[in-house]
């Protein structure tokens, strides 16, 4: 089976998650599915796609020393061919390890 045939199957959640862990090497990496919380709007109503509205949590120590609008276009950029096809919308938290340490203390 290719990898295009693969990807088919897994679900966008576990797409995402993958993209986003293997570039990021997120510590911390939460993909929450919204989708049924918009489901009775407007732009849903012509899709057949379930999964278009995720909530992201992503702590990585490639985020160090990026604004937070260049670590937004770094999630973006990785989850380009997601947007393409079906991805609606995403919730974006992007935090380095010594900001979550700081916010803990």
């Amino acid at each position: 089976m290719s990898f295009r045939n693969a990807s088919a199957i897994l679900t966008r959640a576990n797409r995402i998650k993958s993209k986003l862990q293997s570039s990021l090497e997120a510590t911390v990496l939460d993909v929450d599915d919204v989708s049924y919380q918009h489901a009775g709007h407007a732009a849903m109503k012509d899709t057949s796609d379930k999964e278009t509205h995720f909530n992201l949590k992503i702590v990585s120590p490639k985020f160090e020393g990026q604004s937070l609008v260049k670590r937004h276009r770094m999630v973006y950029d990785l989850l380009s061919d997601e947007l393409q096809s079906g991805l609606h919308a995403l919730s974006i938290v992007a935090k380095t390890p010594n900001e979550v340490t700081a916010s803990a203390k």
